[in-house]
């Protein structure tokens, strides 16, 4: 459908190859120049009464319905509750163009792109993990062995551009994501040591915030084997824990092992709060083969909302 509304856009203009051209033959400076030109020009032309209609339609600027002073205070407790060896980040609401669909099996359509090589930030893993490659290179400079790792939580809103699936999504949304990098040990001891640290923090706010009418569960797959090693087995207090082998989700975006964190009240629906797992993102921004890299996030605001 994309690719045939630029057709007839060229045929319209009478300028045949137009995108190509933009794309791949002019200057970035140029074309922010004649970007910045085009919705300078639009913008002048609006008026106040269209600027208010969009406020009630446009589906990414509606304010969220979460409370902010609930989101706050379960950040302070999150931050609080890291594990040690995290440091905690303000990233900025935008990251370099392409962030999320070079790095990841992610279309670059679902990120809203920006006329200045940046998009808004769709996913802070992402923007974490070009953190922690940064400063996993600094260690590399200093002792080319370096097995220091690297662990990084921040707190953001999201924004993603693709429709929504049900009323439970939002064009919008706030996530509490955490990001280990480090090199690869025997065994896979790297992935191990992450997946302990960043279950037991998503077990413990979950437990302590939604207390005991909610049963939480992990459902954690394998995806380098067909059956799940007994060795990815972990003891939550108050967290029950499952193997998934049919899960079908985050294959190819996820490597060696991944999971999911859901929660439910009574005999309820179980709702799906938190997921992640072990990429390979470090390894290709420092192509290096033995570096490793697992991220995870939890859904602030859905979990905040099942609370009083």
């Amino acid at each position: 459908m994309k690719r045939e509304i630029l057709e007839r856009i060229e045929r319209e203009l009478e300028l045949p190859g137009l995108v190509e051209r933009l794309a791949e033959r002019i200057q970035q400076a140029d074309l922010h120049s004649l970007l910045l030109e085009l919705f300078h020009r639009r913008a002048e032309a609006r008026t106040p009464a269209e600027l208010l209609a969009d406020w009630g339609a446009n589906r990414f600027v509606h304010p969220s319905s979460a409370d902010p002073r609930v989101l706050a205070r379960f950040d302070a407790a999150a931050f609080a509750a890291l594990p040690a060896g995290f440091a905690a980040l303000e990233l900025s609401p935008v990251c370099p163009l392409g962030t999320s669909s070079v790095l990841a099996t992610v279309h670059q359509d679902k990120a809203l792109a920006s006329i200045r090589s940046v998009e808004v930030l769709s996913d802070a893993t992402n923007v974490l993990a070009l953190e922690c490659a940064a400063r996993r290179r600094a260690l590399l400079r200093a002792d080319p062995k370096s097995t220091a790792a690297v662990h990084l939580a921040a707190s953001h809103r999201h924004l993603r551009t693709q429709a929504l699936p049900g009323p439970l999504f939002f064009a919008h949304f706030r996530l509490f994501v955490l990001c280990s990098a480090g090199r690869d040990g025997r065994e896979g001891a790297f992935a191990r040591r992450a997946l302990d640290a960043h279950l037991g923090f998503y077990a413990r706010i979950t437990r302590e915030l939604l207390g005991p009418e909610f049963a939480v569960r992990v459902a954690l797959t394998d995806l380098t084997s067909s059956e799940p090693r007994e060795s990815w087995r972990r003891e939550l207090p108050g967290v029950a824990f499952e193997f998934d082998q049919s899960r079908t989700s985050g294959r190819g975006y996820y490597t060696e092992v991944c999971f999911k964190i859901h929660a439910r009240r009574g005999s309820g629906e179980w709702l799906e709060l938190g997921d992640g797992g072990a990429v390979d993102w470090s390894a290709k921004l420092l192509s290096n083969a033995k570096e490793r890299l697992f991220i995870s996030g939890i859904s602030s605001e859905r979990l905040c909302s099942l609370t009083p």
